[in-house]
C-alpha cells in the first residue's frame, strides 16, 4: 500500500493543476446541488421490530386519512393572576387571537378552546390546536409571521400567549459563534505546530474544501434519502475535525522528508506513501465503525453513520490528493519560518531516527520521563480514568423533547404551561392501538380494553376511543400522572402493556401501546441491549486490525483496553453534565435529564476510529524506529519525538472543533460535542500520551512479539513505508544514508 500511495503522492505533486481543477470543480458542483435542492424534512425517529413502531405502521394501514396530516402548533393561553380565561374580557381576546389565523395560507384549521374542552379545571390556562395543510418544512415564511402575531395580539390583550408543537421547529444551522471560536482555535494551534501560516491555513484549506462537498451532497441528497440536519452537522463535525488531523500529518511528513534531503516531489510521495498510509487505514476504521452504527436498526442512526462515514472518506481522498498537490503549488513556503532561514532543509536534520543524543523536544522529555516511572504513570492513569467513569455507571437514557429545549424558547415555556394547567403527563400522552380484525366481538374487546386501562395505577385519564371506517381498529388516548421522560411513565407503559395481555388472551384482540413517549422508551431500552454487543464487536474490529498493523498481540490488546477506559470516563462526563447537572450553567445547558439514548452507540462509534487515529500516528513511529534496531524505549521517544507534539495538536484541534457545537441549542449536538471533546481529550492525553508508553515500557521487547504462525498467516500492509526503502531520496547535504536509507532489519523475535 505504502508504494501505490508514494506514486499517488509524486503524480498528485506533478499534475498540481489537474488535481486541483477536478477538486475545484467538485467544490463548485457539490455547492451548486445543495443551492437547488429542496430543504429536508426532520423525521421523527423510528424503530423497526418494537411495538410502539409496529403499532405506528398499523396507524397508517388502518387509519391512512392521518398520513396527510401536516405540521401542527399550539397556542397556550394563561390568564393573568386572579383572573380565568373563561371571564368575559379574557375569553373574548382567546377567541380573536385565534379567529385572527382563519383565512391564513396553510391553516387546515384552529380549534375554538371552549367547544373543545381544552380549558384546564381551574379556568387559568387553555390552549386551541393549529393544524395545518403542509409538514413543517414547507411553512412558508408569512405563515409562520402570522402565528407569531396572533400570540403578539393576545399578548396585547393581557394574556400569556406561548407557541408549541413543530410549526416553529427550525433545522439547526451550523455557522453560530462557538463553531467559529473552535476553528479559530484550531487555526491558532495549527500555526503553533507546524510555524508557517501556509502550512496551517494548507490544512486549513483542504478541511473546509472536504467538508463543504461532503456538506453540500448531504444537504442535496436530504429530500430523496431523508437525511436530516443532524446528518448534515454530524458529517461538518467529522470532516472539519479529521480534515484537519490528516492534512497536519501529511504535511508534518512532507516538511519532515525534505529536511531529510528528499527533493519536494520526492518528499510529497514519502509523505504520502508513510503518513497517508496511516490516514488510510485511520480513516478506514473511523469509516467502518460508522458504518456499522446500521446494525443497531435505528434509520436515524443508520443515516448519521453513513452522513458522518462518507465525510471522513472524503477527508481522506482530500489529503491523499488535493494536500500534495498544494505542497507543488507552494513550495518552501510550506516549511517553518526556522528552516526557510537555515537555507538548505536538509541542514535541518540528518537522519530520519533521532538519537537520544540530539536536543530533546518536550514529547521526547516526556517519554523519557514515563519510562523512568512507568509503573506509577500507568496506576494513576488507569486510576483517574476510572474515578471520572464513575458517574456512568448511574447512566439513564431516553430522547429529548420541548422540555429539554432553553427557558428562552416559547416552545419550553408552552410545555410548562400545558404540564401546569393539564398535569406532567399531558405533554407525553400514550396511544393504546385495539386492533379487533380477529377479536370474537370488537366492541365489547374494545370496552375491555378501556376498563382495564383506566384501572392502571398511574394513569390520569382515557379518552373515548376512536373506531376506523372498517370498525377493525380502535385507537384510545391515555394521558400519565407523571412527566414523558420521568422514570415513572416508563414504568406505566409496561404496566399497561402486562395488564392488556390478560385481555388479548380473553377476547382474540391485539393490543399495542404507542405513541412518541412509549417510542422514545422502546427506542432506549433497545439501545441499551445493542450497546454492549456492539462494543464487543468495536473492541474485537480493533485488535484485528491493529494486530494486522502493527504485527503484535499485546499491543492491541492495550489499544483496546485504553479505549474502553477513555470511552468509560466520556460517559462519566456525560452523566455528570446532562444527568447530574455539572458545570451545566457553563456549558449552556439549562435542563438535566436522561441522556440521549442514541448518544453511547454513536459516541462509541465515533471514538473507536479516533482512537485508532492516535494509535497508529504514535506508534507506528515506534515500531518504525524498532525495527530498525532502537532498543524498547529508544523506539517509545522517537515516536514522542517525531511524532507527540503532531498528535498533540492534533488531539487539541479535534477538542476544539467538537466543543465548538456545544453552544448550540440542539440537545443532540449538545450532547455529542460535549461527549466528543471529552472522549479525545481522554484518550489523546491520558491513554495514548501517557498510559500507552507506559505499558510499552513494562512490556520492553514482548510489545512486539507475534506468533511464526500469525507472521506468515497476516497480510503485510506495510504502514510504516518500509517498501520505500528502495525509493532512495535525492543527493543532498541532508540525503539519508544510515539505517533508514537501507532495507529494514528485523532483529530475531520482533517480527
Amino acid at each position: 500500500m505504502a508504494t501505490f500511495l508514494y506514486r499517488i503522492g509524486r503524480w498528485a505533486f506533478r499534475r498540481r493543476r489537474l488535481v486541483g481543477g477536478l477538486w475545484l470543480g467538485a467544490l463548485v458542483l457539490a455547492v451548486a446541488a445543495a443551492a437547488l435542492a429542496p430543504a429536508g424534512a426532520e423525521e421523527d425517529l423510528a424503530m423497526p421490530g418494537t411495538e410502539s413502531q409496529k403499532a405506528f405502521d398499523l396507524l397508517d394501514e388502518r387509519f391512512p386519512e392521518s398520513n396527510s396530516q401536516g405540521a401542527e402548533a399550539r397556542l397556550v393561553f394563561r390568564a393573568p393572576d386572579g383572573q380565568r380565561v373563561t371571564a368575559g374580557k379574557n375569553r373574548a381576546a382567546v377567541e380573536d387571537t385565534v379567529g385572527s389565523l382563519d383565512g391564513s395560507d396553510q391553516v387546515a384549521s384552529a380549534s375554538d378552546p371552549y367547544a373543545s374542552g381544552a380549558v384546564s379545571e381551574d379556568g387559568t390556562i387553555a390552549y386551541s390546536t393549529i393544524t395545518y395543510a403542509v409538514v413543517a418544512v414547507d411553512l412558508t415564511g408569512p405563515t409562520k409571521s402570522a402565528l407569531e402575531s396572533a400570540a403578539g395580539r393576545g399578548r396585547d390583550a393581557g394574556l400569556t400567549v406561548e407557541i408549541g408543537g413543530s410549526a416553529l421547529d427550525a433545522e439547526e444551522e451550523p455557522g453560530g459563534t462557538t463553531e467559529i471560536i473552535g476553528v479559530a482555535v484550531a487555526a491558532v494551534v495549527l500555526v503553533l505546530a507546524l510555524g508557517s501560516l501556509v502550512a496551517a491555513g494548507l490544512s486549513l484549506l483542504t478541511a473546509l474544501v472536504g467538508v463543504a462537498i461532503a456538506f453540500g451532497l448531504v444537504s442535496a441528497l436530504a429530500v430523496p434519502l431523508g437525511l436530516t440536519s443532524t446528518v448534515a452537522i454530524l458529517a461538518l463535525m467529522l470532516g472539519l475535525a479529521v480534515g484537519i488531523d490528516y492534512a497536519l500529518f501529511i504535511t508534518s511528513r512532507f516538511r519532515d522528508e525534505w529536511a531529510r534531503g528528499s527533493d519536494p516531489e520526492e518528499a510529497a510521495g514519502r509523505a504520502v506513501g508513510t503518513a497517508g498510509s496511516a490516514v488510510v487505514f485511520a480513516g478506514a476504521t473511523v469509516f467502518i465503525a460508522l458504518v456499522g452504527l446500521g446494525v443497531v436498526g435505528i434509520p436515524e442512526l443508520t443515516k448519521m453513520g453513513l452522513g458522518g462515514a462518507g465525510a471522513v472518506a472524503l477527508a481522506v481522498l482530500v489529503a491523499l490528493t488535493l494536500v500534495p498537490a498544494l505542497f507543488g503549488f507552494f513550495g518552501r513556503r510550506v516549511l517553518s519560518r526556522a528552516v526557510r532561514r537555515a537555507g538548505r532543509p536538509g541542514k535541518e536534520q540528518a537522519s530520519p531516527l533521532p538519537t537520544a543524543e540530539g536536543r530533546a523536544g518536550l514529547g521526547a522529555r516526556w517519554a523519557r520521563f514515563v519510562l523512568r516511572r512507568p509503573g506509577a504513570v500507568l496506576l494513576t492513569a488507569v486510576l483517574g480514568l476510572g474515578v471520572v467513569a464513575l458517574p456512568a455507571l448511574s447512566l439513564e437514557l431516553g430522547l429529548p423533547g420541548d422540555e429539554s429545549k432553553s427557558l428562552e424558547t416559547t416552545q419550553r415555556r408552552a410545555y410548562d404551561l400545558l404540564s401546569e394547567g393539564f398535569g406532567p403527563g399531558f405533554n407525553g400522552p400514550l396511544t393504546v392501538v385495539v386492533d379487533t380484525s380477529d377479536a370474537k366481538d370488537a366492541r365489547t374487546a374494545t370496552d375491555l380494553v378501556v376498563k382495564t386501562v383506566r384501572g392502571v395505577d398511574g394513569v390520569a385519564s382515557v379518552g373515548d376511543p376512536v373506531r376506523s371506517r372498517t370498525g377493525d381498529t380502535a385507537v384510545l388516548t391515555a394521558v400519565p400522572r407523571t412527566a414523558p421522560a420521568s422514570g415513572e411513565t416508563k414504568e406505566l407503559v409496561q404496566a399497561i402493556r402486562g395488564a392488556v395481555s390478560g385481555v388479548e388472551a380473553g377476547t382474540g384482540a391485539t393490543v399495542l401501546v404507542t405513541g412518541t413517549t412509549a417510542l422514545n422508551i422502546d427506542i432506549s431500552e433497545a439501545m441499551s441491549d445493542a450497546l454492549l454487543p456492539y462494543l464487543t464487536v468495536v473492541v474485537g474490529l480493533a485488535v484485528l486490525l491493529l494486530t494486522v498493523v502493527f504485527r503484535s498481540l499485546l499491543v492491541p490488546v492495550k489499544a483496546a483496553l485504553g479505549f474502553l477506559l477513555s470511552v468509560g470516563a466520556a460517559f462519566g462526563v456525560l452523566v455528570a453534565v446532562f444527568q447530574w447537572g455539572w458545570a451545566a450553567d457553563l456549558l449552556g445547558i439549562e435542563q438535566t435529564g436522561p441522556v440521549m439514548s442514541l448518544m453511547p452507540i454513536l459516541i462509541i462509534g465515533i471514538v473507536f476510529g479516533l482512537a485508532m487515529d492516535y494509535e497508529v500516528f504514535l506508534l507506528t513511529r515506534m515500531r518504525e524506529a524498532y525495527v530498525h534496531g532502537a532498543s524498547p524505549g529508544e523506539a517509545v521517544v522517537s515516536g514522542f519525538r517525531h511524532s507527540g507534539r503532531v498528535v498533540a495538536a492534533a488531539a487539541i484541534i479535534m477538542i476544539s472543533v467538537f466543543g465548538g457545537f456545544v453552544g448550540m441549542s440542539s440537545p443532540t449536538i449538545q450532547t455529542m460535542g460535549v461527549g466528543l471533546a471529552a472522549a479525545v481529550a481522554f484518550d489523546a492525553f491520558v491513554v495514548r500520551m501517557a498510559l500507552a508508553p507506559a505499558v510499552l515500557a513494562l512490556l520492553g521487547h514482548r510489545a512486539w512479539w507475534l506468533p511464526r504462525i500469525l507472521n506468515r498467516v497476516l497480510p503485510n500492509v506495510d504502514i510504516e513505508g518500509e517498501a520505500l526503502s528502495g525509493h532512495a531520496p535525492a543527493s543532498g547535504p541532508g540525503a539519508v544514508t544510515g539505517p533508514g536509507a537501507a532495507a529494514p532489519r528485523f532483529p530475531v523475535g520482533r517480527r
